[in-house]
């Protein structure tokens, strides 16, 4: 009798916590490309505006891996409304910006540290240009190669083609 007991203690335990495990992977699987990740951000969704308005999509959409340094939304208010007005209007211009923040490659978490750690914490962005990883104040920061920095502030915004990791500035801009 005391051994069924624990018997079906033991089933319960551990039903409960695979259910769990599983309601967890479920709600972190990723529901589409990492564009429509950004989209469906409140804290993010004007990077994703920008990204549209720069005619990226069908880059950020392809195969992938990417990985998007996507400044939030207080880091496009920082800028003064008229230059970011203007900058929206400039596709071209625009474009140049956001390709400073996509990297080829899934970057999430584990794999930024990694690459801290590797001796050489370089990355470069699809368009050529080096971003410096470095910890700064406890904070991973990301600095392009004219010396502007972006503090990492939210990391693997998994997308179906790859991660979004939020930033707190947008780099040459």
């Amino acid at each position: 009798m005391k051994k069924s007991i624990l018997t079906v203690i033991a089933v319960l335990a551990i039903s409960f916590f695979s259910n769990r495990a599983f309601a967890q992977a479920a709600a972190t699987a990723p529901k589409g490309d990492v564009l429509d990740t950004l989209s469906a951000s409140v804290d993010y969704n004007v990077a994703a505006a920008a990204i549209r308005a720069a005619d990226l999509t069908a880059t950020v959409r392809g195969a992938g891996p990417y990985t998007i340094f996507a400044p939030s939304n207080i880091a496009f208010s920082n800028i003064p409304s008229a230059k970011l007005d203007a900058l929206m209007k400039d596709p071209a211009t625009l474009a140049t910006v956001l390709k400073g923040h996509v990297v080829s490659g899934k970057y999430d978490k584990a794999t930024l540290i990694k690459t801290l750690g590797s001796g050489t914490p370089t990355l470069t962005t699809i368009d050529g240009k080096v971003l410096t990883l470095s910890v700064t104040d406890k904070h991973l920061t990301i600095t392009d190669s004219q010396g502007n920095k972006a503090k990492v502030v939210a990391f693997d915004m998994l997308g179906t083609n790859g991660v979004a990791i939020g930033v707190d500035a947008i780099l040459a801009k």
